[in-house]
């Protein structure tokens, strides 16, 4: 599901809460060794995210956020910040060409690129933590 995080709506924070759990505690993002990526840039996505992203000129960058029972997707469109909330059991990741891996939701899709080895190696750590999940 796709939400507008901007502003601080309690309503849909429990929303997140309920589909991907609460966020990982300080102890457990120490153990973890991190819960966030670093920023990836969006090659290509489908339509309803295409035209949220065409709204500026900006680069078009995402981060993607670990949560015990999902990710989060979340990337900047004008003064706004969007949200792509995907649990585990709906979490479709494949590598594609070279360096682009895509990220599938129902109808939404994000297609990411990573070039460097610590993005390489959040995506394994996702991938990792589904299985285990």
């Amino acid at each position: 599901m796709l939400k507008n995080v901007s502003y601080n709506n309690s309503k849909i924070k429990s929303e997140i809460n309920d589909v991907l759990g609460n966020p990982f505690t300080i102890f457990e993002r120490i153990k973890l060794r991190g819960v966030g990526s670093p920023k990836y840039i969006i090659s290509q996505t489908d339509s309803i995210i295409t035209n949220l992203l065409n709204l500026d000129n900006n680069t078009n960058q995402c981060n993607i956020e670990l949560r015990p029972k999902g990710i989060i997707v979340s990337f900047r469109s004008l003064l706004e910040t969007y949200a792509l909330i995907i649990p585990f059991y709906k979490l479709k990741l494949f590598k594609g060409q070279s360096n682009v891996y895509s990220i599938y939701i129902d109808e939404y899709f994000i297609k990411i690129l990573a070039k460097k080895k610590n993005e390489h190696e959040f995506i394994k750590k996702i991938n990792k933590f589904k299985s285990t999940n």
